[in-house]
């Protein structure tokens, strides 16, 4: 039973998220959406309503399952039995990081294996920060997050 976790801040969940997280869900029996306090970020959502706006996102999907954590990933991943990583990758800038990321990781958990997924090229250019940024602008992000992170972010303004 293969078991695979997609982490990150969520903040908030993007349609480019989603994108990976329906792709990868087709490929493992089980993937754990893996919501991140990040305690060195400042969120625009707490990590209750980032988890919450996730699981609305993803309840189309029947082996997805969605929890907050604190802490290493890796020791994260080792509770949850997940033995594969999903980790998106947008472009050139972000492969060196992410690299270093998955031998960091496998070197703390040598079970632990990282799969890489490209963004489908409709969302390519598309971060939770971009988003953040339109949003602090007053822009109308709705055509690039799920209808209940539109709906939850007239609530922050």
């Amino acid at each position: 039973m293969k078991r695979a976790i997609y982490a990150g801040t969520f903040d908030p969940i993007t349609n480019g998220h989603l994108d990976i997280i329906e792709r990868s869900a087709k490929l493992v029996e089980t993937l754990i959406v893996a919501v991140a306090k990040n305690p060195s970020k400042q969120p625009l959502f707490e990590l209750a309503e980032r988890v919450e706006l996730v699981r609305q996102s993803v309840k189309h999907l029947t082996n997805v399952d969605v929890v907050g954590f604190s802490g290493l990933l890796a020791d994260f991943a080792q509770q949850q039995n997940a033995q594969i990583l999903v980790r998106g990758l947008r472009g050139a800038d972000d492969i060196e990081y992410e690299i270093q990321l998955a031998q960091l990781n496998n070197k703390l958990s040598p079970t632990l294996e990282t799969l890489f997924l490209p963004p489908s090229v409709e969302w390519r250019y598309l971060s939770s920060t971009m988003v953040r940024e339109i949003f602090k602008h007053q822009g109308d992000v709705a055509q690039f997050v799920p209808a209940c992170v539109s709906k939850a972010l007239q609530y922050k303004r």
